[in-house]
């Protein structure tokens, strides 16, 4: 069975941090793009951070750059996204999701997804 199990997520006030963590299982790591949705209430899923553990390639929305860093841990087959610097706006269930598809809304219906893990991120 597939599995992508994200956790890491709470409640932090605004400018703090979280590290979120992805645990994958039951398909090849390496051969898969690994990557990080949000969607909060009422508004459109968004991408994140996306990246290829079997070359390190990385995407980030505008919104986070220099803000998240998404890291793969190939060997435990686990990907990490720190968040820095903390907003309101921030706040959402974040979505942890793999596909061989180029980062994008593809992904809704060519790619695997776990059940995400909220983010809070208070005023």
């Amino acid at each position: 069975e597939v599995q992508l199990q994200a956790s890491g997520g709470g409640l932090v006030q605004d400018g703090g941090f979280l590290k979120l963590s992805c645990a994958a299982s039951g398909f090849t790591f390496n051969d898969y793009r690994i990557g990080w949705f949000r969607q909060a209430p009422g508004k459109e899923r968004e991408r994140v951070s996306c990246i290829s553990p079997n070359d390190g390639s990385t995407y980030y929305g505008d919104f986070v750059k220099g803000r998240f860093t998404i890291s793969s841990d190939n060997a435990k087959n686990t990907v990490s996204l720190q968040m820095n610097s903390l907003k309101p706006e921030d706040t959402a269930v974040y979505y942890c999701a793999a596909s061989k598809d180029p980062c994008g809304t593809t992904w809704y219906r060519r790619g695997y997804w776990g059940k995400g893990t909220q983010v809070t991120v208070s005023s």
